[in-house]
């Protein structure tokens, strides 16, 4: 979604990784909170967008994932390691075998920072609390018919159709598990069960949002751990790598090729882990030939704009990051200026043919997209294709996306809200009307059906599933020519040489799960 902004909040993933639209306002005359205080062992994240845009974990959708997935949990959490998912709230659950009831084993002994009991009940509660409020990633639970707490440990799920429903209680959004009698709006309590509760949030702040120990955790406190969190708000890449290296921030979310070199020659830790996130460009099904379209996607200059990132993002192959189920490793685009000319010349444009104008609509303020729009730009000219691109607002451009003065070019990034590929086909390639991020307008009964009967078969068939996916990404790249996916993201961070234990998971965009890490000088 979003992408990367979910829903209504407006965020890009910009550069080679989330960034601000809009932006990049230095908030440093701003007086900011101190990093650190006396017997206070803190990990500083410096995020380059602001933190919070959706209190109510009912509603999320956005960057606020990275406190949020500190405050609450969900039953399950997503390994990329294993590529499994394995206990959080629940220790432990099974299935039928035609996949549609699935019995939950809770953890017992767990408070919610309200002080209640978070049991059986608590969760169909909040489960049935988020479907209510219909928020964006609401739709994770739309296979669900009934919840039932069986007992004060068990909680049985019955599902009107097959789905993986293990993987889906690990999302990143729509899955957290809450004190629904708790009061989620505002940030001045949260009703979670995780290792930390809100200390205080102001909004606009440098230093916006800082987390506290929440004493009752069931994990525990023994043993060295984070008793603090901050979320320094640092728009520019230079200032957040001067307040790395002055040890003001533990933690840089994003730095770009030259600054991430330096940190590695200054003795900081980084980390560079393939990601789910992946470029889109969507072209407009309903005004475009599918042979303009498809001359569109050789044109990109798909080399150009990797050597350039310098390591920051991977080829692409197909729709599904590798990692996920539905990965076609045989996908990889490849730019074909001849192949593009002789398409436009069939569909009576390029050299010689007549005049052709396309518009398009990018990230205002991302650099990567600003590339790539520049790179086509030449290549087109070279065919005599004049491209009008526009860069906006997350905000302007979605607007007009699903407006009726709509572009012919949509560029915009997306990840999976849980580890499982069907959020591209179900989001942004099954027909919609009106459209949300369907901004190819794709329409097209046969496929929608296809998409609808993939979770099932995640559920009870991952061989059937892997050959449904590899169709549907022929279908959508190749035959409807809907989209070209020019890379992948990795994920590119710096920390203090003095932590210990950080690991990236691509399923949880940026996330800092800081109960897991050790503090060290």
């Amino acid at each position: 979604m979003r992408r990367t902004t979910r829903a209504v909040a407006a965020l890009l993933a910009a550069g080679l990784a989330i960034s601000a639209c809009g932006g990049g306002k230095v908030r440093g005359a701003q007086t900011h909170q101190p990093t650190s205080q006396a017997g206070d062992t803190a990990f500083v994240y410096a995020s380059n967008l602001d933190v919070i845009t959706e209190w109510d974990p009912a509603a999320s959708s956005s960057n606020e994932i990275i406190a949020l997935q500190n405050i609450y949990e969900t039953l399950t959490k997503y390994n990329p390691a294993t590529k499994k998912v394995e206990p959080r709230l629940a220790t432990s659950w099974t299935t039928d075998a035609d996949g549609r009831k699935w019995t939950f084993k809770l953890r017992e002994g767990v408070k919610f920072h309200t002080g209640k009991a978070m049991d059986a009940e608590a969760v169909k509660a909040a489960i049935e609390r988020t479907r209510k409020k219909k928020g964006y990633a609401a739709y994770i639970w739309d296979a669900v018919k009934s919840i039932k707490a069986v007992d004060a440990t068990t909680v049985e799920f019955t599902l009107s159709q097959a789905a993986p429903l293990d993987v889906i209680a690990s999302s990143g959004y729509g899955a957290y598990i809450y004190d629904t009698a708790a009061d989620l709006a505002g940030g001045k309590q949260d009703g979670g069960t995780g290792p930390y509760v809100i200390g205080d949030w102001q909004k606009g702040r440098e230093v916006e949002l800082t987390l506290t120990v929440f004493d009752g955790y069931w994990g525990g406190w023994d043993g060295p751990h984070y008793k603090t969190m901050r979320f320094r708000v640092s728009p520019e890449e230079t200032t957040t790598w001067q307040l790395l290296q002055r040890g003001e921030v533990t933690y840089a979310e994003r730095l770009g090729p030259q600054l991430f070199d330096q940190a590695k020659a200054a003795g900081l830790q980084t980390s560079e882990t393939p990601s789910f996130q992946n470029l889109l460009v969507l072209f407009n099904t309903g005004t475009m030939d599918v042979k303009v379209r498809r001359a569109l996607q050789k044109a990109i200059d798909y080399d150009g704009l990797i050597a350039a990132a310098k390591g920051a993002v991977a080829p692409a192959s197909g729709l599904v990051p590798e990692g996920l189920l539905g990965h076609a490793a045989d996908m990889t685009p490849e730019q074909d200026l001849a192949g593009a000319e002789a398409l436009l010349k069939e569909a009576g444009y390029g050299p010689g043919g007549k005049q052709l104008t396309l518009t398009m609509t990018y990230a205002q303020g991302d650099s990567d997209q600003q590339l790539l729009t520049t790179l086509l730009t030449s290549a087109l000219a070279k065919l005599d294709v004049r491209l009008d691109a526009t860069p906006l607002s997350w905000n302007a451009q979605w607007d007009q996306g699903k407006g009726k003065k709509r572009q012919d070019l949509f560029v915009m990034y997306w990840y999976p809200d849980y580890a499982d590929a069907y959020s591209w086909f179900l989001n942004v390639f099954r027909g919609m009307d009106p459209p949300s991020f369907n901004l190819s307008y794709l329409k097209d009964d046969a496929i929608d059906k296809e998409i609808d009967a993939l979770p099932g078969l995640a559920a009870t068939d991952r061989a059937k599933a892997e050959t449904a996916y590899a169709t549907l990404q022929k279908q959508i790249i190749q035959e409807q020519a809907a989209v070209a996916v020019p890379y992948v993201q990795r994920y590119r961070r710096a920390y203090a040489a003095g932590v210990s234990g950080y690991v990236d998971n691509p399923a949880y965009p940026s996330v800092v799960f800081a109960y897991d890490l050790k503090p060290g000088k």
